[in-house]
């Protein structure tokens, strides 16, 4: 199974707009430098969000939307991969191995943020990975997603 990068997006603080990045520097157990959940000691579960655009273009369709993907608050959009597979896996990101430990759940602050009342309820599972960061390096837009 490969899957690819199509967009990056991270923000500095949580109540702030997305930004979207060419590529983006990760530290090992720390995550994306620059990034709102960029800290010492950090939770296995908050260091990189991924998310599948082929959920987000549902997502739209079925509540007749246009929201932009980067707006879903995930700091990683792939092609072409079933996230939802690769709980408890190790995988790599172009050269970042990384390890999937948990399904991201929709919120109702995105809900809130997005003013969509269906948001969570549509989403539920279709919302993403987090991951724990594995090693150091860039991910960049069009970085193969390899099991």
């Amino acid at each position: 199974m490969t899957g690819k990068v199509i967009k990056i997006g991270i923000t500095q603080k949580k109540s702030e707009q997305i930004v979207s990045f060419d590529s983006v520097e990760v530290v090992k157990g720390l995550g994306i430098i620059g990034d709102r959940n960029f800290i010492e000691n950090n939770d296995i579960k908050k260091q990189i969000t991924l998310m599948e655009i082929e959920n987000i273009d549902y997502y739209n369709k079925i509540t007749n939307s246009d929201i932009l993907p980067i707006n879903f608050r995930r700091n990683i959009i792939t092609k072409n991969i079933t996230l939802n597979n690769l709980v408890g896996k190790k995988f790599f990101i172009g050269k970042i191995k990384v390890k999937a430990h948990d399904l991201c759940r929709p919120c109702k602050y995105l809900q809130n943020l997005l003013n969509k009342n269906d948001l969570v309820k549509k989403l539920m599972l279709k919302s993403g990975l987090r991951c724990e960061i594995l090693s150091n390096g860039n991910i960049s837009i069009g970085d193969k997603i390899k099991i």
